[in-house]
């Protein structure tokens, strides 16, 4: 069943009921790792356009979009204005359903306004990495076909003129014969159209034209395509309907217990889901409103932003979470409304999830677990869950969702408690990689009785009550000797040593075991460097010896390393450019 509305009486039983029963493992399968969300609330069936429509007979004059580095402050009817300018001078362009449209660019007002302009047109935006490179860019201007590319001339720090310059060369459109324009969302270089002038464009088109397009539109249609961070090979295009991120990103709200009084704070790039779906649209679809505090993330502006606009909720990953709570706060700071949050992306230290309960007031915080290719949210906690679950598990599936864990080899189901292949169904599934049914193939299983499972690679387990833990990814689990050793286990331990800040361990290879543990360290300020004996008798005291690392290196200690533990743009560790960067100095 599918509804429009929002009926808010039902909303807070199915809360209440939800608290009581999470999930539902139904009779026979009582014994074995497969859990169901609740059916109630009933899924959202609406375009994007739709549901800003829909937000704006509601919230038209509340505050949606709050961007302190621009100074933009947009309300939900100028959102709906802004897009409905460019979403007309789209179809100027003579841009179809189903064309694909880029951005390359940090978070700002226009990204937004850009993001549901090409949705109210049928377009598909291909939100790219900033950290690409401008082959990467390249690669993925032709694998997705884009006609049109919206970038800026720089990002935070990172000067992109060297890539206008490829963009406007005299060949671009033997390399790329799709693209058509690129276009600048601010400032001017050479001979690129601008945000604006597309907009002016739209003069000639009528507003009824755009709902004459929107009535043609499938909440079922692709409307936005993510590049998966793989470790290997070109990254893969997930495809996105206006259904996954509506019904994922309310569903992430509701966990947090969000209204039209709540204010995030949303450090999170909007190429990536945690910015764009766990962050815009999951305040767009309460009513709320987001705060992006800098183009890239920077943590001083996340200080000022959280005490000025007195925000209720801060997203990020634990680097983040880090590298704000190392900052001075001036006396005035003030975050006294601030309340919960998502953290993820990688396990949270109990020590950081102790300070920023004391120090940051986020005693409703969740955990959360998702990937791409679910749009991105499989688990959330509940901010009423206890802190040890919160800390210990990613919470219970999303309602409509179901989940299994299975012997990665047989492809079975196990019981419960024992740990396995975490597998996702359900209305938030993608549609596949674009142009790629080789790896769509490989990643979505049909089971007998017709159901659709996305492997996730993750390895996960289930407690009895259907809580989920995320042990681990089965590419990173160390082969010791034939015995298997989880790396997440002694990261969480060696970040327990009071000189430790980071950790991250990989397996590198031995002639003589075939793998072993190597730790990649960072190390708190004012301490000193332990050595690494005392590294390994500090794991031994809690783990096997065999868990106990063979390798150690120190970031800012040893010349040979980087600055800092490498990460992609979205925050996530690249482990295999550590196995690499291992291999290389054993």
């Amino acid at each position: 069943m599918a509804t429009t509305l929002n009926d808010s009486s039902l909303w807070r039983l199915q809360q209440t009921l939800n608290h009581i029963q999470p999930q539902c493992i139904r009779e026979n399968e009582q014994r074995l790792s497969i859990v169901h969300g609740p059916t109630h609330p009933a899924l959202w069936e609406m375009t994007l356009g739709g549901l800003l429509e829909f937000q704006c007979l509601r919230y038209r004059d509340l505050e949606c979009v709050v961007v302190p580095w621009t100074g933009a402050r947009w309300t939900y009817g100028r959102l709906e204005h802004e897009s409905g300018r460019l979403a007309r001078g789209l179809l100027a362009k003579g841009i179809q359903r189903g064309d694909r449209i880029g951005v390359m660019a940090g978070n700002c007002e226009e990204y937004v306004s850009l993001f549901f302009a090409a949705a109210r047109v049928g377009a598909i935006l291909v939100v790219i990495n900033n950290t690409y490179t401008q082959t990467e860019l390249i690669y993925a201007l032709n694998h997705t076909g884009m006609i049109l590319l919206f970038i800026v001339p720089r990002i935070g720090r990172r000067n992109l003129e060297n890539t206008l310059d490829d963009l406007a060369s005299p060949d671009i459109s033997k390399r790329v014969p799709n693209l058509e324009e690129t276009i600048l969302i601010r400032g001017n270089y050479q001979k690129f159209g601008t945000y604006e002038s597309v907009a002016l464009e739209g003069n000639s088109v009528s507003m009824k034209a755009i709902q004459r397009r929107q009535d043609t539109l499938s909440p079922f249609d692709v409307c936005n395509l993510q590049f998966t961070s793989g470790s290997t090979g070109n990254p893969k295009a997930s495809m996105l309907t206006h259904h996954n991120l509506i019904n994922n990103s309310r569903f992430i709200g509701d966990r947090m217990d969000f209204t039209e009084y709540d204010i995030l704070c949303c450090p999170p790039p909007l190429f990536h889901c945690f910015g764009l779906v766990l962050g815009l649209l999951a305040c767009i679809t309460h009513g709320a409103k987001v705060v992006y505090p800098a183009e890239t993330f920077e943590p001083g502006a996340v200080l000022k932003a959280l005490s000025d606009e007195r925000c209720t909720a801060l997203h990020g990953v634990p680097t983040m979470f880090e590298a704000i709570l190392a900052l001075p706060r001036p006396d005035t700071f003030d975050c006294s409304q601030l309340r919960t949050g998502i953290i993820a992306g990688a396990p949270v230290p109990r020590p950081l999830m102790k300070r920023l309960w004391n120090e940051l007031n986020m005693t409703e915080f969740t955990s959360s677990y998702g990937l791409t290719e679910a749009s991105p949210t499989c688990f959330n906690a509940f901010t009423s869950d206890s802190i040890d679950t919160r800390l210990t598990t990613v919470g219970t599936v999303l309602p409509h969702a179901s989940a299994k864990i299975i012997n990665p080899n047989t492809g079975e189901t196990v019981k419960v408690g024992e740990r396995g292949e975490l597998c996702m169904a359900g209305y938030q599934i993608h549609k596949g990689y674009w142009e790629n049914t080789e790896k769509t193939a490989e990643a979505l299983i049909e089971d007998e009785d017709g159901t659709i499972w996305l492997r996730t690679g993750d390895e996960a387990v289930f407690n009895s009550k259907g809580y989920c833990s995320i042990t681990g990814r089965f590419k990173d689990i160390i082969i010791r000797g034939g015995e298997n050793i989880y790396p997440l286990e002694i990261e969480e331990r060696l970040t327990a040593h009071p000189a430790i800040s980071r950790a991250a361990v990989v397996g590198l290879p031995d002639k003589y075991y075939g793998e072993v543990v190597c730790a990649f360290l960072t190390l708190e300020e004012s301490h000193d460097c332990p050595s690494d004996d005392e590294i390994r008798d500090w794991t031994r005291k809690k783990l096997g010896g065999h868990k106990a690392p063979k390798h150690v290196f120190v970031f800012g200690s040893d010349p040979r390393l980087p600055g800092d533990i490498p990460q992609t743009g979205s925050g996530k560790v690249q482990k295999q450019i550590l196995r690499d960067l291992g291999r290389k100095l054993i």
